[in-house]
């Protein structure tokens, strides 16, 4: 793992030290060695948590007197990639780590080398011959990677955090983000909420030469193509590809553990990553109230695998202290509350490890998310004659508030492309638009592209598609990295690798839901290897407490910043008020609409760009000019 810092200028000329300070804001992804240098005009900086070959793979890397490379990830294949590139290309390799193989493989392959790796990656590499800037990411978007084009030049990084000074207007705040953040509780990729920043997308590249406008491609999209054969044989598949992914994911020279909640996907990692790692540790979070803790289910699961466990346990006041340092790492507010439990338990896992396997990724491949269970239950209404939901609509629309039936209609009677925009909704139209100060950004906007490319799928699958995506690479995996990066902790995803997708995106749709749970299939492949509690246990995933935290302390505390904020130009705090004051009599629940611009409040605080916090924990133990 590393942060990364890239600075290609339109005239061969650098700030070194605004740029070493920019670099400095990425520390905690890499404490262990931090370096900067220049090729060819080229400046380079790089902070690294060392992971594998510790002692030579130093960057920037130089290869062939041609190539530099920054690297953030893994590659779970470099081995093979590097034996493939010494037999067929005579190639020769001076370090035994995974950034060297990339150069190589850039070098032999050119940049379709990029459609040949698995793992999670962001990179830059420098060609000085053709003088072109090459960057990719991942197909899932599991490392993040930033950019921001300048009159002096193009600037690429891990967090925006270390690009906004070099953003003159970095200040203004983007309606159009602002809008997708309060419907979907974060900004969607390739946005931030400053306009001058994006996000390279998951699976595409970045190609840059001095003085010309970026070009950004796609080299992979997520093709689910249903495959007709025999149930017991696509749920092997399933159980070989993750078998052997998490085997792949274990490559370490490190202390490594695994997360483990209540839930199948976790359960199955930590199952299949004992099969190597016999004493495999392991660790989960909860809260003093036992209606959302997790922690007693997961220490039964972890008796029955025979692995140690830590739990942590999360409060009041640790929300409060570490609210606004988890908005720092965040880089755009992400007001998913499950990210306060996933910081702590980073936390806690880093003192003992510097590696952890998780179960991200899972829910999206193989359905695991209730709401993909909807097209079924509005089959009947759906599937009727268009004059018939027409009419069943106009009811709809007459009848009060609260009705039963009136929701059901509602949803049963609008296309799916209008419908389904992801698990969070937070604030619908009509309450947007009273919210905000500007104007409000339809969802569509973000998913229609994603319906149409979607045409001809099933709705599960379309809904998959889209969150594929949108919630995936924008909620899911961003408060994963953030929060294990905020520690200097790697953490890694066996689901979210390429032969575990393609496993997943063969299945056809009656594979994917029972009528009794979500992803059947995965639950038949782990049947097993997990105990039958969790087969058959329903998604929690680290649940929450905001609603119990917004009528106690954290309640009080919100008040105050939602009275000081300063963002009444964009938001109508005495709106967010009266929901709070409403929320806290009882009786009603507006805990995430609350919460939703409480984490924007407090990110709005932390600007101008020149904001920072203490560095990460663990200090770096070498050093290179």
């Amino acid at each position: 793992m590393c942060g990364l810092l890239v600075f290609l200028s339109c005239d061969g000329t650098a700030d070194r030290s605004a740029l070493a300070a920019a670099l400095d804001r990425l520390r905690h992804r890499g404490p262990d060695e931090t370096a900067m240098s220049t090729a060819d005009g080229v400046v380079f900086g790089f902070t690294r948590l060392a992971i594998v070959d510790r002692t030579h793979s130093h960057q920037p890397l130089q290869y062939a007197g041609r190539w530099t490379v920054v690297f953030n990830g893994e590659l779970y294949n470099y081995r093979e990639l590097r034996a493939a590139l010494i037999a067929r290309h005579g190639a020769t390799f001076a370090t035994e780590g995974e950034a060297e193989v990339l150069a190589a493989a850039f070098h032999h392959w050119g940049p379709s080398a990029v459609r040949r790796l698995r793992g999670m990656f962001a990179a830059v590499l420098w060609d000085a011959q053709t003088r072109t800037l090459h960057a990719i990411r991942d197909p899932f978007g599991i490392k993040p990677l930033y950019h921001l084009r300048t009159p002096d030049g193009l600037y690429l990084a891990s967090e925006k955090k270390a690009l906004l000074p070099f953003a003159g207007g970095a200040q203004r705040i983007g309606t159009a983000a602002l809008s997708h953040y309060l419907t979907l509780q974060y900004v969607p990729e390739p946005a931030t909420l400053h306009p001058a920043v994006h996000r390279l997308p998951a699976g595409h590249t970045l190609t840059g030469r001095p003085g010309e406008e970026p070009q950004i491609r796609r080299y992979f999209d997520h093709a689910l193509r249903p495959v007709r054969r025999p149930a017991a044989e696509a749920v092997a598949a399933i159980r070989d590809a993750l078998r052997d992914s998490v085997h792949a994911h274990l490559q370490s020279e490190v202390p490594l553990g695994a997360f483990l909640s209540s839930g199948v996907d976790s359960s199955a990692i930590v199952a299949l990553a004992r099969e190597r790692h016999p004493n495999l540790r392991a660790y989960t979070a909860g809260f003093d109230d036992a209606r959302y803790s997790e922690i007693e289910a997961a220490a039964e699961t972890a008796a029955a695998l025979d692995v140690q466990l830590t739990a942590t346990l999360v409060r009041d006041d640790d929300v409060i202290e570490a609210l606004p340092r988890i908005v720092w790492h965040l880089d755009d507010p992400v007001a998913d509350p499950a990210v306060v439990p996933l910081y702590f338990l980073c936390r806690t896992a880093a003192r003992d490890v510097t590696v952890v396997l998780s179960g991200e990724g899972a829910d999206e491949l193989f359905a695991g998310y209730e709401i993909y269970r909807e097209p079924a239950a509005l089959a009947r209404v759906a599937g009727l004659p268009d004059p018939v939901r027409r009419g069943l609509r106009a009811v709809a629309d007459v009848m009060p508030a609260g009705v039963r039936g009136k929701s059901f209609l509602e949803r049963a009677t609008t296309p799916i492309g209008e419908r389904y925009y992801g698990n969070a909704r937070i604030f619908g139209p009509v309450e947007k638009a009273r919210l905000m100060r500007g104007p409000a950004d339809p969802h569509t906007s973000v998913t229609a592209p994603l319906y149409h490319a979607a045409a001809g799928l099933d709705d599960v699958s379309a809904m998959q598609y889209v969150d594929l995506h949108t919630w995936l690479p924008g909620d899911i995996l961003t408060k994963a990295d953030r929060m294990s990066m905020a520690h200097s902790l790697e953490l890694r995803v066996p689901f979210l690798d390429r032969a575990v997708y393609a496993a997943a995106a063969a299945l056809p749709p009656e594979l994917k839901l029972s009528p009794h749970a979500t992803k059947h299939a995965l639950r038949e492949a782990v049947r097993g290897l997990v105990p039958d509690a969790v087969v058959t246990r329903r998604k929690l995933g680290f649940p929450t407490p905001t609603r119990v935290w917004l009528r106690g302390r954290v309640g009080e505390w919100a008040a105050e910043i939602l009275a000081t904020a300063d963002v009444d130009h964009l938001i109508d705090l005495a709106h967010v008020q009266r929901l709070l004051s409403a929320h806290r009599r009882g009786g009603v629940d507006h805990s995430r609409k609350i919460w939703t611009v409480l984490m924007f409040c407090l990110w709005y605080t932390q600007q101008p760009s020149t904001a920072t916090l203490p560095p990460a924990a663990r200090r770096p133990v070498s050093s290179r000019p």
